[in-house]
């Protein structure tokens, strides 16, 4: 089956993916009240960038709620482990994710230097 069928039509690995998310943002109301408001506030930022079927991004959210459930285990408070730049630490998060923002930047650099890149003199 290729990689886009699997992804987008293996009707198995949706319902259990499906199953697992449930059980794991069963996880996220476990957590104090900052945390969960935090986690949500990231999660939402973060689809906002993901692109194909998005599992690489659901792995990127189950290690997070470990991450919080740690820090709750600990008696750390969330921003302690995030930073006052949540949005910096998103990034960190996105680094080795498939983001639409990875793919408009290789469209942009492709379409460039296809167009007028061979031309150039090196200097």
């Amino acid at each position: 089956m290729s990689e886009f069928f699997d992804s987008y039509f293996n009707i198995k690995k949706i319902i259990k993916s499906k199953r697992e998310y449930k059980q794991q943002m069963a996880r996220v109301e476990a957590l104090p009240t900052d945390y969960q408001y935090v986690f949500k506030k990231i999660q939402g930022h973060m689809w906002m960038f993901a692109a194909g079927s998005g599992y690489d991004m659901m792995k990127i959210h189950y290690d997070l709620i470990e991450l919080f459930e740690t820090g709750v285990a600990d008696g750390i408070h969330v921003l302690d482990i995030t930073g006052d730049d949540v949005a910096a630490f998103c990034d960190e998060l996105l680094r080795n994710a498939s983001t639409y923002t990875a793919n408009w930047r290789e469209t942009l650099n492709r379409d460039i230097l296809k167009k007028v890149g061979k031309g150039r003199n090196s200097k």
